[in-house]
């Protein structure tokens, strides 16, 4: 097979995928975090990590979300969305943080999924998911440009030939042509937002169980984070499904 279309293959993939494969890597990464502990744990009795690393892990995750919220909440009905099953553009966007780079959301969920990595303060496990990343969603991103090139033509030729795919280029910042909507940032981000604080909560509370035997939630502001954001996505996600209160337009 020619390796133009099997990277197209490839891609089509694990685009159909790309949700649930990331959370087969963290799924490693927990294991990982639960054997560094476990190591720790036979010469002290202390935290594996400090609070104040655990909490630059969040910034790192949290500046991925803001990176997916910017990217989300400016884009039009039928782009940037979670959509699995096929490609979907109904238009080429180039505006806002599309001005300075193809590839924002991959952008921000890099950053995302690297903070949870990080948990693990494991070097060779981090090294190892950039690298993953990289070939995974470069398989991804190779698949979306070529669906499209051939519906934009030379438009999304001469947007590409100028924009960077993956490091941000702010020289060619341009506003966004819309306005920011949060009640579409609302229905498409509250997903990943919760993911990542019960993601948080789930390292903390295997990592307590096997420092002390059991779990008490001696760092209860993951508890409260976990909880808070689980909330919060079960009355979004009720709104969305039976109300109009987070419909819009777009």
């Amino acid at each position: 097979m020619e390796l133009v279309k099997e990277f197209d293959r490839q891609g089509n993939w694990l685009f159909k995928y790309r949700g649930t494969l990331p959370l087969f890597i963290l799924g490693v990464g927990l294991v990982v975090h639960a054997y560094m502990v476990w190591q720790h744990a036979q010469v002290s009795d202390l935290p594996y990590t400090s609070t104040e690393y655990q909490f630059l892990c969040l910034i790192v995750a949290l500046f991925g979300q803001l990176i997916r919220i910017l990217t989300v909440g400016y884009t039009p009905k039928n782009t940037s969305g979670r959509n699995t099953e096929k490609q979907v553009a109904d238009t080429l966007n180039t505006s806002g943080i599309y001005s300075v780079v193809r590839h924002p959301l991959y952008v921000g969920n890099f950053f995302m999924f690297l903070g949870v990595a990080m948990l693990t303060a494991n070097v060779w496990f981090i090294v190892a998911f950039v690298l993953a990343y990289w070939l995974y969603y470069e398989r991804i991103m190779y698949t979306e440009e070529r669906f499209i090139e051939g519906k934009f033509g030379d438009d999304f030729r001469a947007w590409a030939a100028k924009t960077p795919a993956i490091v941000p280029y702010f020289g060619r910042w341009k506003n966004p042509n819309l306005e920011f909507s949060l009640k579409k940032v609302l229905r498409q981000e509250k997903n990943g937002f919760a993911a990542l604080f019960i993601l948080f909560f789930i390292f903390d509370a295997v990592g307590e169980y096997i420092l002390y035997r059991e779990v008490t939630f001696r760092n209860r502001h993951w508890l409260v984070l976990g909880v808070a954001s689980a909330v919060l996505y079960l009355i979004l996600k009720i709104l969305k499904n039976n109300t109009q209160v987070l419909s819009s337009e777009r």
